[in-house]
This record gives C-alpha cells, sequence and structure tokens, in this order.
C-alpha cells in the first residue's frame, strides 16, 4: 500500500511538473495579454471591456481570462483558469504597460512625450478643416461605394469584422466608412502597422544625418563578435540572421517579448547567428524593438527620444491623435503598440506616397523612401524596409508598385504611386479571410 502510494505521489509531481513546464507560462501570457488588450482599449480608445472581451480578444484560449477594471487607478486585473494573474496599468501619454511579475506596485514617476497638437489652419490632409467638394470625371462612385461596402459586409452578406474603410485619391477622400460605433474620431490600434512608423523615424534621423543604413557597430553588445558587422539596413530588412521566433499560437520569443518582459528592446539583442546578414530573412518583432533601443543610444537622454518621434515625424504631419505605447522601462514598443484613427493613419500613407515630402517639406530623402520599397534579398519579393511589397504579383490584379504598412487581425495602410491612391482599412480579419486583392482590384476599377 506504501508502495502505490509513493508511486501515486511520483505521478502527482510528474503531472505537476509538466504542467508547470507546459502550461503554467501559457497563462501568463494569456493574463498578460488580456489585461493589457482591455486596459489599452478602454483607457486609450475609450471601448467598454464588454466589447473589447467579445471582438478583440475574440481569439484561441482567451476565454480562459477573466478581467477586472479598477477604474480609479487606471488598471485592470487578468486572472487565467483562477491561476495566474496579471496587471496593466495605464500611464497618462505613453499607454498601457503591464507589470512584470513580482513587481512591487508603488507610485511611479515617468517620462512623458512633449507634444504640439496644434493643427494646421488648412483642409485635411494638412490640417483637420473640411476639404472641399471635387467630383473626378473618371471615378465611378456608385462602384467605389460598393467595393467599400463590400469591405464590411461581401456580396455573400458574410461579415468581414471591417472597422474602417478610407480611399484618398490625389490627396482628396473620395470614400469613407465605419463600423457602428467607430467614427473618424476613434482610435484604432495598427500592432504591425506600427513598425512602418518605426522605419520612418530612422528615416527622418538619416535625412537629418544622425545615422547611415550602412553603418555597422550597432550595439556595444556585439562590438566582440560577428554581430557587429550587422548593419541598420539589415536590421530594417529583417535580414540579420539572428535568431527569432514568432508564432502566436504558442509560447513563443514574440509572445515572451510583448506579454513578460519590462524591457522589449533586449531580448532580440541578446540572441545568435542562425544564418547570414542579408542571406536569412527572418520577420521578427523583436528586431523592431531592438530598432527602437538603437533609435534611443543617439540621443543624450531619455526626454530627447520620447520627444523625436513626435516633433520631428507624427506630430509634425498632423498625426495628432497617435500614441505608441511604451514598454515598462520606458521604450517605445515600435514592433507593435501604435494607435490613431483612420485618418492620421492615411496621413502616414500620403507622406509615403508623396516620397517623403509632406506639404513642401522633405522630412524622409527620396533614396531612404526607394529603400524602403526595394524587396529584400529572401522575401520573394514581399518584405522591404519594414513594409509589406507586391513586387512579385502576391496581389495579381493590384499595381507591383502597391505596397503597405500591415498589422495583425488586418490593419493596412496600401500606397499606390501609379494611382496616386492611399487606401487604408482596419479590423478583425486579415488576408485572406479578408480578400485584399478582390477589395483593392475593385476599388481601382472604380477609378478607371
Amino acid at each position: 500500500m506504501k508502495r502505490l502510494i509513493k508511486y501515486f505521489a511520483l505521478l502527482l509531481f510528474i503531472v505537476g511538473a509538466y504542467y508547470t513546464y507546459t502550461t503554467y507560462p501559457k497563462l501568463d501570457i494569456l493574463s498578460g495579454f488580456s489585461s493589457k488588450s482591455v486596459a489599452s482599449h478602454l483607457f486609450i480608445a475609450g471601448r467598454s471591456q464588454e466589447f473589447t472581451e467579445k471582438e478583440d480578444n475574440n481569439i484561441p484560449s482567451m476565454n480562459l481570462a477573466s478581467n477586472k477594471v479598477d477604474e480609479r487607478k487606471k488598471s485592470v486585473s487578468s486572472t487565467s483558469l483562477g491561476i495566474k494573474t496579471r496587471k496593466a496599468i495605464y500611464r497618462e501619454g505613453v499607454g498601457v504597460v503591464v507589470v512584470p511579475n513580482n513587481a512591487v506596485i508603488k507610485q511611479e514617476t515617468y517620462s512623458t512625450p512633449n507634444r504640439q497638437k496644434t493643427p494646421a489652419n488648412l483642409a485635411y490632409p494638412y490640417g483637420n478643416l473640411p476639404q472641399k467638394d471635387t467630383v473626378y470625371s473618371n471615378i465611378d462612385y456608385k462602384k467605389l461605394k460598393a467595393s467599400v461596402n463590400d469591405a464590411f459586409v461581401d456580396s455573400d452578406f458574410v461579415v468581414m469584422k471591417t472597422r474602417s474603410v478610407l480611399v484618398i485619391y490625389k490627396d482628396q477622400i473620395i470614400a469613407e466608412q465605419y463600423a457602428d460605433g467607430f467614427d473618424e474620431k476613434s482610435l484604432l490600434l495598427g500592432w504591425s502597422m506600427t513598425k512602418s512608423v518605426t522605419s520612418a523615424v530612422l528615416g527622418v534621423m538619416e535625412k537629418q544625418g544622425m545615422v547611415e543604413l550602412e553603418q555597422v557597430n550597432l550595439f556595444d553588445e556585439w562590438k566582440n563578435d560577428d554581430r557587429k558587422n550587422i548593419t541598420l539596413k539589415n536590421l530594417l530588412n529583417m535580414n540579420s540572421g539572428l535568431e527569432w521566433e514568432e508564432d502566436y499560437t504558442k509560447i513563443c520569443d514574440a509572445t515572451k517579448m510583448l506579454f513578460i518582459d519590462p524591457d522589449m528592446t533586449t531580448l532580440q539583442l541578446e540572441k545568435s547567428f542562425v544564418g547570414e546578414p542579408n542571406n536569412t530573412w527572418n520577420y521578427s518583432s523583436g528586431t523592431t524593438n531592438l530598432l527602437s533601443r538603437y533609435i534611443r543610444n543617439q540621443f543624450k537622454s531619455h526626454q530627447e527620444y520620447l520627444d523625436f518621434w513626435y516633433s520631428d515625424l507624427i506630430d509634425k504631419i498632423g498625426m495628432h491623435s497617435m500614441i505608441i505605447e511604451t514598454d515598462y522601462s520606458g521604450n517605445y514598443v515600435g514592433s507593435s503598440y501604435g494607435w490613431a484613427t483612420t485618418r492620421d493613419w492615411a496621413k502616414f500613407g500620403l507622406l509615403y506616397l508623396h516620397d517623403g515630402n509632406w506639404n513642401g517639406e522633405q522630412l524622409i530623402d527620396t533614396s531612404w523612401i526607394d529603400f524602403t520599397k526595394e524587396a529584400t534579398n529572401g522575401s520573394n519579393g514581399v518584405y522591404g524596409g519594414h513594409f509589406w511589397m507586391n513586387k512579385e504579383g502576391k496581389f495579381p490584379d493590384v499595381p507591383k508598385d502597391m505596397y503597405s504598412c500591415n498589422g495583425f487581425q488586418g490593419q493596412y495602410v496600401f500606397i499606390i504611386p501609379s494611382k496616386d491612391l492611399v487606401v487604408v482599412r482596419t479590423g478583425l480579419k486579415e488576408n485572406p479571410e479578408f480578400n485584399v486583392n478582390a477589395f483593392l482590384s475593385d476599388i481601382i476599377e472604380s477609378l478607371e
């Protein structure tokens, strides 16, 4: 009998150890995601806990987490299976952070960016005043309206989970539509569209003589090994050769970084080679947050780093609604956490449509824009300088010069120079569930 009890105890130990090794870390990430999502949507975008849980958190396993909101302290605590609890707290000006495990929560002081939000007294896009009514003879407006409407509910009455669509032709809004509960003032999370903003910040810095694409010796931590030969261009191309796993269906580098690490800029920094620069393309959110660290290193103070993104890019082009959230350590999460209205996301696309020029001022050199649109080695023509490409005709009925900012769940800013067109679509379905080829080609056909 004693032997049986001993075996049973051993079995319980093995099961417990296996659970601890496999399941408990997943609950850590689930609770982190849930608390962060509810808090950001509530305190940044003003959307309710119930709406966020039903819509934005409607992904596998997220129903295991329950959320408790503290409106007074502007925090959300999420518990998965009643076992693992994580807390996310809102910081005015820099968004929501997930509190690290075992951290003592106290009244904190933290830096916030200085903003200049006075809009120019001009019509959109260079200000926020209404545009003059303009009718183009080459546009079939009925077809355009139908094409945009199909992005919300298609011809088979399938709900596409689209939240907003904005079509700009020759700097003029020619179509704009929102789902119920959303409008032109609604803040929308760009997810990985934020990567393109990070690239643009570096483009502005290059224009100002602060950085160069081909520079090496990017970090002191790499100075004694071959990683010192990685160029800034390699990082922007996601072609550094460094190890990274980005698979949101499991515990991986990306999920640990976003929902566990207090400093999101360090994980990619510590990785070793699994390939070689310019010959091992691998999509990595860690690389973008490493670039955020690189940007920080170019400034004498943290305040200068925080201010620059807004003063020299975001507020410079009137994206006054935008907020880029920081991690717990105060670094911009350049990979994922940029929020803006649909109209402001469109302004970003227009900056690139006009080759880095904003209302007569060249903010980014045309050579940098050309680099951005050049597909990197090994990407099969789909990826450039933190933007996505259509070089090889992934979308066969869309011009091959189209390039875009893409984000999780179908956030898109499409830039089509040959058609003088910028199209923004936000939502909760992405290609192929949301048919990008049909969406864009139908809009283009309405212009011809």
